[in-house]
């Protein structure tokens, strides 16, 4: 019984090092993303629901007119 005791402690005891360093880890920006900021310019912007409108009208009609021809 003892056993389990020792056990519970020393578990208690590693997860208090990791929550410790998960911690530490976060406050010094570990985890931080750097990378994306810096490639975001090349990333396509979303498209507006007017222009969407739009494409999607000129693409039917341009699916109508190859399956015509």
């Amino acid at each position: 019984m003892s056993v389990v005791f020792v056990l519970i402690i020393i578990g208690i005891l590693v997860a208090s090092v990791f929550l410790f360093a998960f911690i530490w880890a976060v406050r010094n920006g570990q985890f931080d993303d750097s990378y994306t900021p810096s490639v975001r310019i090349l990333f396509d912007d979303p498209v507006s629901s007017k222009e969407n409108q739009s494409d999607l009208t000129e693409d039917k009609s341009q699916k109508k007119q190859s399956i015509k021809s």
